[in-house]
């Protein structure tokens, strides 16, 4: 068994063919997909499928790359979470790649999803790229290890893997972990404890090997696993098992009853 944790099956590219998306779930043993929100205007679509499909669950937040969007509140997001299909807070968290300038504003954001997810009691679902060092730092200000969460679709280093999981985090490899290059993320793949460790799609995009370059979806995170089982050298279906376990001991209002 499977779990993609993390997934937009909202988006254009996948909301279209859902029958075909949940029978390749099926097919591959992936039994839960969570999909995250990334914007308030795009949330009430999320639920909808959330509540459409038991297996399918949902988060409320938005993303460090949406400049123009309505801007979230601690009590909006909490409001928004009290639902039993709502299993986290974001995707939230800093992006210094795409976006440059002062991006304070990106900063702010992510304190008040933090600051949400404590006051709830939900975990965090964290996005960072080129910006480890302030993600991190506004972490610990924000004592963000009381809700705990995941840092997703990693590709930092192990010294920040190391760090986000002394603070309660889980670490989420994502089909990057399979492409040619990502020589380094692999060997952070093959150090973490394997009982701290997630595995996602991101779909529709970073479809793993030997899809790449097409869209992907929930049914290809197996290809993850088998990965990460291959670099630590053990069976995939302890792969499997351990990060499926992760993720309701993570969002524990997902554990089936």
């Amino acid at each position: 068994m499977y779990i993609d944790s993390h997934c937009h099956i909202n988006f254009p590219e996948l909301a279209g063919r859902l029958p075909e998306v949940f029978d390749l779930m099926a097919q591959n043993a992936v039994s839960h997909a969570l999909c995250i929100g990334v914007e308030l205007e795009k949330f009430p679509k999320i639920l909808a499928l959330a509540e459409a499909h038991p297996n399918v669950y949902a988060s409320v937040g938005v993303h460090p790359d949406h400049e123009d969007c309505t801007e979230p509140s601690v009590e909006g997001l909490v409001a928004l979470a009290d639902h039993a299909k709502v299993v986290a807070i974001g995707e939230t968290g800093l992006d210094y790649f795409r976006l440059t300038g002062d991006l304070e504003w990106q900063r702010e954001r992510f304190r008040t999803h933090i600051r949400a997810a404590r006051q709830c009691r939900k975990p965090l679902v964290i996005h960072t790229r080129s910006a480890a060092d302030d993600t991190l730092q506004i972490m610990r200000e924000e004592n963000a290890g009381e809700a705990g969460g995941v840092m997703h679709c990693f590709t930092e280093s192990l010294a920040v893997a190391e760090a986000a999981v002394d603070l309660g985090f889980y670490i989420s490899f994502s089909g990057i972990v399979t492409f040619k290059n990502a020589a380094a993320l692999r060997e952070v793949a093959a150090a973490i404890p394997l009982e701290r460790m997630l595995i996602e799609t991101d779909s529709p995009y970073l479809a793993p090997v030997p899809h790449r370059g097409k869209t992907n979806e929930p049914g290809f995170v197996k290809h993850v696993a088998e990965e990460i089982a291959r670099v630590r050298g053990i069976p995939v279906e302890a792969v499997g098992a351990a990060t499926s376990e992760n993720f309701f001991r993570l969002f524990a209002s997902a554990r089936p009853a």
